[in-house]
């Protein structure tokens, strides 16, 4: 679909069918960017407003070609999502919602946050699908296996801080994974995204279920199993392995980090729940414990 900006500008949306979309630049001003390509039904849009503020734009209500089910469940999961934001933040490390309203017209619904101008998602499979993601010397997340690993511990501190400030709101992470994750690569700072899922404790596994493989339990691939706390110490140890380690090759041989951390992170990705640390707050303290340690041993040769 065309969509005919004030400017004169064409942007090119990839939809199923035609849909109104007259409200956004009324609402928000110039749109500069869009993103079309989610499973989730969602369209997002890049705006800006009169007073030159840039925000991110979520939209559900129009049926993107990448999208296989209804528009009306795009637009009930994000609606329920505002109740979802309402809880969890504020947090550091949250992308936080500044808004959210239906909208008339189309019977959509629309969630509005802040843009980060400098923050790059680490997944982006839009513009560098794998093999691309891991090859590409511009691929955010090429870039970020690139770093010190001192300041890629730095970052997967931030990630389970905000992961155990959810789980000790009794919330499960669904859909966590590095497609939630935007780094600033000239500040060193990251921001969770994409927190709509989120479901209360307890809650059960839908098949399909949300997510990435590489980040999926393996009570959420069994379907109508319980999702609890264990599930989120799961999510947080496949983080590691994701950011320091071969992701689904959890080796020793492809972890960049010490034994102790490597130990603790297998026990978190342990098949059945009852192997692995109770919660977020129990797989933190482990985590830190062994840090502090390397920390202190390492000053001590010095």
């Amino acid at each position: 679909m065309q969509l005919n900006l004030a400017d004169g500008t064409i942007l090119c949306i990839d939809l199923c069918e035609t849909h109104n979309f007259n409200w956004l630049e009324s609402n928000f001003g110039r749109i500069f960017s869009v993103f079309d390509q989610q499973d989730s039904g969602n369209i997002s849009f890049g705006c800006i407003r009169s007073n030159s503020e840039r925000i991110f734009i979520k939209y559900a209500g129009a049926r993107p070609s990448s999208f296989d089910g209804l528009p009306s469940d795009a637009v009930a999961r994000l609606h329920r999502a505002t109740t979802v934001y309402q809880d969890i933040q504020p947090h550091e490390h949250l992308l936080a919602m500044q808004m959210a309203f239906s909208v008339e017209e189309t019977g959509g619904f629309v969630l509005v946050f802040p843009w980060l101008n400098r923050a790059e998602c680490l997944h982006s499979h839009w513009v560098y699908p794998p093999p691309a993601k891991y090859e590409h010397p511009q691929s955010p997340y090429y870039r970020f296996r690139q770093l010190p690993l001192e300041q890629r511990l730095i970052a997967l501190q931030a990630i389970f801080s905000f992961l155990e400030h959810v789980d000790r709101l009794d919330y499960v992470a669904i859909d966590f994974y590095d497609g939630s994750i935007m780094y600033d690569f000239d500040l060193n700072t990251l921001k969770i995204c994409d927190i709509d899922l989120y479901e209360k404790i307890p809650c059960r596994s839908a098949l399909p279920p949300w997510g990435s493989p590489r980040y999926l339990s393996p009570e959420e691939l069994s379907g109508d199993s319980l999702l609890d706390h264990r599930t989120n110490v799961f999510r947080m140890g496949a983080c590691a392995f994701g950011l320091i380690g071969g992701e689904l090759d959890r080796s020793r041989l492809k972890w960049d980090a010490s034994d102790s951390l490597y130990q603790i992170a297998c026990r978190a990705i342990a098949d059945h729940p009852r192997d692995r640390y109770t919660n977020a707050t129990e797989f933190l303290y482990k985590w830190y414990q062994a840090r502090e340690t390397l920390k202190a041993n390492s000053q001590s040769k010095q």
